[in-house]
This record gives C-alpha cells, sequence and structure tokens, in this order.
C-alpha cells in the first residue's frame, strides 16, 4: 500500500491517503509537544517506539476481543490504519493519582485509588481539551448514550489487559489517555498507545518510564522509552 496525499499533520504522526478509500497510513515523527504545543523537543527513536509497540499492544487486545485501527505495520515508523471518524473525546483512565489528577485535587502523585477512574475531555486543541461529562458530551451531540457506554465499557476492558501486560514486565500502568473512532457502525480503539499516551514506572524503583521525562525535565526521555520498548522484547 502507497502514501498519497498527505491529509493531517499532528504533534506526534502524519496522516496519509492511499489508493483504499477505507485506509490510511500513519507515519510516527520523533517530536515531543507539551502543555499543549507551549513546549516542543526531539525524542530520538520515540516514532519507533510508538509506531511498533501500539502495534504490538492492539494485536493483543484483539485478541482479547477489543476491535482496534490496526491493519498492517509497513515498517518501523508506519503503519496502515482504518479510516475512522474519531470521537471527539479523549478518555484518561487512572488507576493511581498523578499529572492534572494529583493537582486538580490535591493528592500526593503515587497515592493508590479505592478504583480506577474514568475521565472525558473535549478533544478540541483550541479549548485545551477541557474536560467534561457524559451529560455535556450528550447535550454537545458529540457522542450518543449507546457510544458513550461502549466506550467506557471498552476502555476499562482496556485498562485490565494492558495493567497485566506490563505488571508482568514490571511496569506499573499510573494512567493512559485512548481515543475511539466510528468505523462502519462500529465502536474501535482508534488512536496509538505508548509513553506519549500513558504514564509507565517501575514496580520496584518508581522511576518514570515516558514522556513526563521529557514534561518535566527529569532528562533521557529516550532511555525510557527504549526501556520500555526492550522490555516487551521489541528490540529483537
Amino acid at each position: 500500500m502507497k502514501e498519497l496525499e498527505m491529509m493531517y499533520e499532528g504533534k506526534a504522526k502524519k496522516v496519509f491517503k492511499t489508493e483504499d478509500d477505507d485506509r490510511l497510513i500513519v507515519a510516527y515523527k520523533d517530536d515531543a509537544t507539551a502543555f499543549n504545543g507551549l513546549k516542543k523537543g526531539t525524542i530520538v527513536g520515540k516514532g519507533i517506539v510508538n509506531n511498533r509497540m501500539s502495534n504490538y499492544l492492539c494485536k493483543i487486545l484483539e485478541e482479547k476481543g477489543i476491535p482496534t485501527h490496526y491493519v498492517e505495520e509497513l515498517d518501523e515508523r508506519r503503519t496502515v490504519v482504518k479510516k475512522v471518524e474519531i470521537v471527539p473525546l479523549e478518555v484518561i483512565i487512572r488507576n493511581k493519582a498523578a499529572g492534572s489528577f494529583s493537582k486538580r485535587l490535591g493528592v500526593p502523585e503515587g497515592t493508590e485509588l479505592k478504583c480506577s477512574t474514568l475521565e472525558f475531555s473535549y478533544k478540541n486543541d483550541d479549548l485545551g481539551d477541557p474536560l467534561i461529562n457524559s451529560y455535556m458530551a450528550l447535550a454537545l451531540g458529540l457522542a450518543t448514550k449507546e457510544e458513550i457506554d461502549t466506550i467506557s465499557e471498552m476502555a476499562f476492558k482496556i485498562n485490565a489487559i494492558l495493567q497485566e501486560v506490563f505488571r508482568n514486565i514490571g511496569i506499573e500502568l499510573i494512567d493512559f489517555k485512548l481515543e475511539f473512532g466510528r468505523y462502519h457502525g462500529q465502536i474501535i480503539l482508534a488512536d496509538e498507545i505508548s509513553p506519549d499516551t500513558c504514564r509507565y514506572w517501575d514496580i520496584e524503583t518508581h522511576d518514570h518510564l515516558d514522556k513526563d521525562r521529557f514534561r518535566r525535565d527529569l532528562g533521557d526521555a529516550e532511555g525510557a522509552y527504549q526501556e520500555v520498548y526492550r522490555r516487551l522484547g521489541l528490540d529483537r
């Protein structure tokens, strides 16, 4: 499958049309941004990590009954995906307090939560992706009640699967962001799962193995991404 014209370039990816109207090619970049683009930089090799890791995890999720946009990995940076209509909601699952959750609610990072939480953000860069609830999403026509219920159920199922995957390689899944799309009337997972979109902490040392190393100037972001990649066995 060949890349045709570029239809979109985001903070971390380029999206190309193909000769098949039902398929797109996503190309992952090494560009890194934080704070809605206010901080910019480069994490060398992250495009490779994010592409191959997302594809690996999508295949695991598919085996567990979660439909995803994944079709075929073309090379270390490019993947064929299903063309979807993105639901304009970012879905955040949290297993421990961290990041904006800790800041908003005054809860120390690393605090155990009584249960995993789910948050929705309105996917709109101009507005800074504001937090909304399901009633607001319905009122704005962003999704139907059935779609919101499906997305919520799938998000918690994805959380359980991914927690086990990462626990088995000595990594704690603290929180992560998901996006979903509509594909021929079906809701499917339609975004990457990577150190860009997840918080990973080493179970023993609690070292950050994710984009927080760039976001918070902790240093060696490249090493953190490569460590997760290595533990998943993708460097072979």
